[in-house]
């Protein structure tokens, strides 16, 4: 672990922090001014203040309580004079990439996590740092970086701990006042290709952390719940069954077998559950959105058919045990990529002259759901998208009644939500004075097609190659691609106002009781607009893409909105023409935290204008035509998914047809097998032989060249 700290005074529950030196932080913003320190509080970061919808003065999980609304009572700011709304403090993370996450405040205290999962304490009046934390990510892997992506999107706190998941699959609870490590536990073996890029939900003293890597080899999903105090191991809940020969695990995996046909286990069977947990302190009730199938394609994984339980999915469980209680499936037997670990949002609603304790849940499939969290039971599911793989939801079966190509029986289809999603990770918020919940959207299509799939010999590989069993692309004929804020009424299941927006993957939304809804925007500006209207009140340009969430919390009675600016997740990797468009390069511009307040003063330095990367010329590299066209799928099982659909990068990793490494393959070969860029998120692929380097090199070039030759012929 590598630790920096300043001398600083600072209140954790029930002691004071004691005091260790360090030198400049690179990350600091010498034009902010260190406030002295915050005043001691007191606040005992339970279930008692995880479950307080009434005060507002911290900020103290991913969707600030358990409900999950990311709904804030403050109203100091409001729709009256938020367009007086300006930069309080901000600090520079030079050396950050995507930043995606939520971050959480304690007392004046304000923590996240950064790049390479690094997690910084800082005061939230000023910015200046406390301390910092490295789980040395890199050090700590296996034969093989994960081959997922270096972003997380938040941390957990409990009582005097902050609690960290890593890529590299370890939960880590740190000392919340020194930034010392307390305790560490493996949630995997390192050996498998998953790994975390969620944040841990905390609740009646476990830590819950699920994983990733449904796309990098045969995996079975599961969560597993931890002592917070000592990291002992609770309990643990497998999303699909295993190879029954072997026994099941629970009567749960039992009855989901009897989903399942063929021999699912050879596939892992999926469902990792990455995101997408709920604690429901009243009804003592733990919920978990599920994932989607390994591979995607069900014509391999399940032959036969079957709803393969418990994919897409929310299932109830006890939080004590990790026993089943009940579930509500989504998309059936799925083969598109359409999981279920969206948020799911809690809320009392007036339906039908009854009030109905409701959760609230809009997965990729393209359906908002309502749905009574006693019992499971549907009450409402309404498309609040484009959907053209189901006509509906049958409010009698609950299950969604498809159309008849939607699974290509063909082979090919274009469909549409995608595997983005009408609504991807990037949170909803609800807001109980307007009864509305706020929905970042996405309206794009796809082509699915396993035509060159076959299906009889299929099989997938740790970290090697395709492992969906269909190909999907981009389809542009009825437009590039864009995204909207909707706002939707949850008792009536309808929209009440929508606004379109540039791009897709536009982040998650946070409401106040200022009569306001703050959301970034993948085009660079942080917006507030009138939660009851969808006017837009108020817009400040930060100059590089948001992904991130804001959070707002007060210190001293000043209320502050803050949040991290950092171009990553999905869109920025896999998010085609309309995130390319957006001209985020790979490095341009500099992440920042930002925080606001009414009477913010400060300028931010200007960032570079976009400029999407440009392919540059290599004139002694010949491509081979041949290779290139074996290259294709080299580059698509391995580097795709960070640099991006015909090696055109939207911003999540370097654009290879602008580097020059790939003229040499000694050079190429160390940043791919050698690793010489872990430390900047490039996982080293020791297993590629130089063959299949050559492959990419040449597939790469190809792709340059094609760029190159069109440009200098107008």
């Amino acid at each position: 672990m590598k630790l920096r700290s300043i001398p600083v005074l600072l209140a954790c529950v029930q002691m004071l922090l004691a005091a260790c030196s360090r030198g400049p932080e690179s990350g600091e913003n010498p034009g902010v001014e260190a406030s002295g320190g915050t005043a001691p509080k007191v606040t005992v970061v339970d279930d008692a203040a995880m479950a307080d919808e009434a005060s507002g003065q911290n900020w103290l999980a991913f969707g600030r309580t358990y409900s999950e609304q990311r709904f804030s009572p403050l109203d100091q700011v409001d729709d009256g004079n938020v367009s007086k709304l300006g930069v309080d403090w901000y600090v520079d993370y030079p050396n950050d990439r995507g930043l995606v996450s939520t971050p959480l405040v304690v007392d004046g205290v304000l923590y996240f996590i950064g790049s390479m999962n690094r997690v910084r304490a800082l005061d939230a009046t000023t910015g200046e740092l406390l301390w910092e934390f490295d789980p040395d990510v890199v050090e700590n892997t296996g034969n093989d970086l994960r081959a997922g992506w270096e972003h997380n999107r938040g941390i957990g706190i409990w009582k005097d701990t902050v609690y960290v998941a890593t890529w590299d699959g370890r939960l880590i609870a740190v000392d919340r006042a020194t930034g010392k490590r307390v305790w560490s536990v493996h949630t995997f073996d390192p050996e498998l290709p998953l790994y975390i890029t969620g944040a841990p939900k905390i609740f009646k003293g476990k830590v819950l952390i699920g994983n990733g890597g449904t796309e990098n080899g045969p995996t079975r999903g599961y969560v597993t719940a931890y002592d917070a105090e000592t990291g002992a191991l609770s309990w643990r809940f497998y999303i699909v069954p295993g190879d029954p020969a072997l026994g099941f695990e629970s009567d749960a995996m039992r009855m989901a077998a009897k989903t399942w046909t063929g021999e699912w286990w050879k596939y892992g069977g999926g469902g990792n559950a990455w995101h997408g947990f709920t604690y429901d302190a009243e009804l003592d009730q733990l919920y978990i959105g599920t994932g989607n199938g390994a591979p995607w394609n069900q014509k391999i994984r399940s032959p036969g058919g079957g709803d393969n339980l418990f994919l897409c999915s929310i299932v109830a469980l006890d939080p004590d045990t990790g026993e089943y209680l009940w579930h509500y499936q989504t998309t059936p037997g799925e083969t598109w990529d359409f999981n279920s670990n969206m948020d799911i949002v809690l809320a009392d609603l007036e339906i039908g002259g009854q009030t109905v304790k409701a959760l609230m849940h809009a997965p990729k499939n393209g359906f908002f759901y309502v749905i009574d969290r006693e019992t499971g039971k549907l009450i409402s599911a309404e498309p609040f998208a484009e959907v053209n793989w189901a006509t509906h939801v049958d409010l009698e079966t609950g299950r969604p009644v498809e159309t008849p190509d939607a699974r290509y029986p063909d082979g090919s289809v274009r469909l549409t939500p995608t595997p983005a999603g009408a609504h991807s990770w990037n949170a909803m918020s609800y807001n109980p004075m307007t009864g509305l919940a706020y929905i970042p959207v996405i309206h794009a299509s796809v082509v699915y097609d396993d035509r060159g799939v076959d299906k009889s010999s299929w099989q997938s590989a740790l970290f090697e190659g395709d492992t969906t069993g269909v190909g999907w692309s981009w389809s542009y004929e009825e437009g590039p691609g864009s995204g909207s804020l909707q706002a939707r009424d949850p008792v009536t299941n309808k929209t009440v106002w929508e606004v379109p927006l540039v791009g897709i993957g536009n982040p998650g939304t946070m409401t106040t009781a200022g009569n306001l809804v703050f959301q970034g925007r993948v085009t660079g500006d942080f917006v507030a607009y009138d939660a009851t209207t969808g006017e837009e009140l108020w817009k400040y340009p930060l100059g590089l893409g948001i992904s991130a969430p804001p959070v707002t919390y007060t210190v001293d009675g000043k209320q502050y909105i803050a949040l991290l600016v950092g171009w990553g997740s999905g869109a920025a990797a896999l998010g085609g023409k309309p995130s390319v468009a957006n001209g985020w390069a790979y490095g341009l511009q500099t992440r920042r935290l930002v925080a606001f307040s009414l009477d913010g003063k400060h300028v931010l330095p200007p960032q570079p204008a976009p400029a999407p990367a440009r392919p540059v010329p290599i004139p002694q590299f010949e491509v081979r035509q041949d290779l290139a066209e074996q290259g294709w799928g080299e580059y698509a099982g391995r580097c795709m998914a960070c640099h991006g659909f015909d090696a055109v990068s939207p911003g999540m990793a370097p654009d290879l047809r602008a580097s020059a490494v790939l003229g040499s393959a000694e050079a190429f070969a160390d940043v791919v097998r050698g690793g010489s860029r872990e430390q900047n998120g490039m996982p080293a692929y020791r297993h590629l032989t130089d063959e299949q380097l050559l492959k990419i090199r040449h597939y790469v070039r190809r792709e340059a060249e094609r760029v190159l030759q069109d440009a200098g012929g107008q």
